[in-house]
């Protein structure tokens, strides 16, 4: 039976997964119900090994197919953490817990890469061995670094690795791609400015910190239109601006900015990073601040393997009959991680015409389902046939 066939029979259960798992959001890596419930979900299903706390929380299965005489083994990754939310959805499946949600459709990764693993136990029309990985923190956490740094690729001798993201605006089951560089480095930093406090009546005697931090503000985005090639990729935002006194006749002494910097190369970062400091020196030498940048670089850029890109968008092709070009993102994903060690690629599919992810109205599109899982086990199945 066609794998898509047969997901179509299984989508009511994986259906019922995927709303448990809405139901109970977890954060970063404190996702011990979830995986709790995947490595039960492998075990009953017939993985051949089933371990936890691999990048702490993570969880990893193992099936073997009939043979495994061509000594290949394939990784599929799917990522199971939440957002610190608040859910507006009003759904009867919605958040059990305040503060949060699955925005990002997580809980559909989770249960589309489960669906799969139940139909490749069931099967087993394979040579050789997938390694089905469910990971946590993905939102900001690092959990993916943490999986590889726990040693998870050499231990599973994982050789190629494959993930896939939903994608609100895509028609449901369809899929786009791109090699090469493709979700963009994601670097954060916060920056402390002290000045000298005072009264709001006698400015003249204070270094007004509001002052240094709004120019500062300002002139952190001339990197991007004034220092950075016009044709490069980077973001530089200013996402918070605290100051240490909230009265209405106080020229605070500290103000606390916070943001991100997203590139998609090397030479990008190190451009974004070196004019923050500089940019932050001048500044605070004009004024008679002092200014302290605390950069720190996160999730780098994903990149796909051209190789991979082809396989995974020929999978796509035989399970929908289209793979479009995708665009560059310059969200964050720590894929890049498991991509950076081992070759391998990432795709989107369709979600239909829902709310953006990390908008509380989100949710993830259960039609999405059959089409999510056969790529997973089409990929298996192409790159490890049967002889």
């Amino acid at each position: 039976m066609p794998a898509k066939n047969r997901f179509a029979e299984l989508q009511e259960e994986i259906t019922v997964w995927r709303r448990d798992i809405h139901e109970n959001p977890e954060i970063l890596f404190e996702t011990h119900r979830t995986s709790a419930m995947v490595a039960k979900v492998l075990q009953d299903i017939g993985c051949d090994e089933v371990v936890t706390g691999i990048g702490r929380t993570g969880v990893v299965g193992v099936i073997k197919g009939r043979s495994t005489a061509s000594g290949k083994v394939v990784g599929l990754r799917a990522d199971m953490d939440a957002l610190p939310i608040h859910e507006q959805t009003g759904l009867t499946y919605a958040s059990k817990t305040p503060g949060a949600m699955h925005a990002c459709g997580h809980d559909g990764h989770t249960a589309m890469l489960l669906g799969a693993a139940k139909y490749l136990s069931e099967t087993r029309n394979f040579d050789g061995t997938v390694v089905v990985i469910f990971q946590p923190a993905e939102e900001g956490g690092g959990g993916g670094r943490e999986m590889c740094e726990d040693g998870m690729m050499d231990r599973f001798n994982v050789q190629e690795v494959y993930g896939m993201h939903n994608w609100p605006g895509r028609p449901v089951g369809s899929f786009a791609i791109r090699s090469g560089a493709f979700f963009a480095a994601t670097d954060i930093w916060d920056i402390e400015i002290e000045g000298k406090g005072g009264h709001a009546a006698k400015p003249q005697e204070t270094i007004d910190s509001i002052v240094v931090g709004s120019t500062l503000v300002l002139a952190l985005q001339t990197i991007a239109s004034r220092n950075a090639d016009p044709i490069g990729q980077i973001v530089v935002s200013v996402t918070s601006f605290e100051t240490s006194s909230k009265a209405f006749n106080v020229i605070p002494q500290r103000v606390h900015l916070k943001g991100t910097v997203r590139t998609m190369s090397g030479e990008m970062r190190d451009l974004a990073e070196t004019r923050m400091k500089e940019i932050s020196a001048g500044i605070a030498a004009t004024y008679g601040a002092k200014i302290e940048v605390n950069y720190k670089r996160n999730y780098p850029v994903m990149v796909n393997h051209e190789e991979h890109t082809a396989y995974a968008a020929e999978a796509a092709r035989a399970v929908s009959g289209d793979c479009s070009e995708a665009p560059l993102v310059m969200g964050g994903e720590d894929f890049a991680f498991m991509l950076e060690e081992r070759p391998g690629a990432y795709i989107l599919v369709g979600n239909g015409d829902t709310a953006m992810v990390h908008h509380p109205l989100y949710n993830f599109n259960d039609e999405a389902i059959p089409a999510g899982c056969s790529w997973w086990a089409e990929i298996v199945e192409r790159r490890m046939p049967a002889s």
